[in-house]
């Protein structure tokens, strides 16, 4: 049964650092989330660290100019580890080819080409139409408020070829402000229902958290066994990933799931635990919003 607290500060002595999740628990797609960004200032000011975990699709630079730019300060964190770092590793070793059909938005997306220098002898990538492509990559839809189901055709397709699909944000959605908007998650879901293979790096997969667990190791004088604590606004991605990780986690019930935890400063702890029972996770602590 998950434990529903006042302020994270009532557990934060426990952790050595904070797994972060960005979207929906430090900024809500527009603006920076204030008691958030204050939350995990006082924590680091305490000693913590803060890793920001997220299934953005953009290399970890890309996100720290892109949150700045949203009200998130560089004094809130200390080091960031996105999908699509994970991603754009495995795409540069060749995991779907040289020749890729890409699925985003441009020039939002265009980042995650940018050369990786970590790669010994990276794979030479091209953007090419379906028809030539050897795999997908997929950064999100081409428009992330159409019916995933336009995809179908092209789907359809690759399937048939036998094209892997890699998908850079496993997340399925997001709320831009009051706006949802569907994500690669969505699109991958889509893939793997039709029978096709999709390829995921980010929450809740585990090479997102092995990348985390090395941009801690470098910021620790002594990494052996540090106590960390997930948070985030996603059972399916944030929760369940610390449950496979076997880390505490702590559930932001004011975000994605505001209206089915009945979320206005806290949740309401029957529909609560409804709410996780049905998605079949549990989360170590509970709150209403990150503060």
């Amino acid at each position: 049964m998950t434990q529903i607290i006042d302020q994270f500060a009532d557990i934060s002595g426990q952790y050595d650092a904070a797994f972060v999740d960005l979207w929906g628990c430090m900024h809500n797609g527009i603006t920076a989330l204030p008691d958030a960004v204050t939350a995990m200032q006082k924590y680091r000011a305490s000693g913590g660290i803060v890793v920001l975990v997220t299934n953005s699709p953009r290399p970890w630079d890309s996100v720290a100019h892109q949150i700045n730019g949203l009200g998130v300060p560089d004094d809130a964190w200390d080091a960031i580890a996105t999908s699509g770092d994970s991603a754009r590793a495995a795409m540069f070793r060749g995991i779907v080819g040289e020749k890729i059909w890409f699925m985003g938005e441009s020039p939002r997306d265009d980042d995650f080409f940018k050369p990786l220098k970590i790669i010994d002898d990276p794979v030479n990538i091209q953007k090419v139409p379906l028809e030539e492509a050897e795999g997908i990559v997929c950064c999100g839809p081409f428009d992330p408020l159409a019916d995933v189901d336009v995809n179908r055709p092209e789907f359809l397709y690759a399937k048939q070829k036998g094209l892997k699909l890699l998908c850079a944000n496993p997340d399925i959605i997001v709320d831009r402000g009051e706006v949802r908007e569907w994500c690669a998650g969505a699109l991958a879901a889509l893939y793997t229902e039709m029978g096709g293979e999709s390829l995921y790096f980010g929450k809740p997969h585990p090479p997102i958290y092995d990348l985390a667990r090395r941009r801690l190791a470098a910021l620790m004088h002594a990494p052996s066994d540090p106590r960390i604590m997930a948070i985030g606004d996603g059972v399916g991605t944030d929760i369940l990933g610390g449950m496979q990780e076997d880390i505490d986690t702590l559930f932001i019930s004011g975000g994605l799931a505001a209206k089915e935890t009945k979320t206005d400063h806290q949740p309401d702890p029957a529909a609560l635990k409804a709410y996780l029972d049905g998605a079949q996770t549990t989360a170590t602590y509970t709150i209403g919003q990150l503060r």
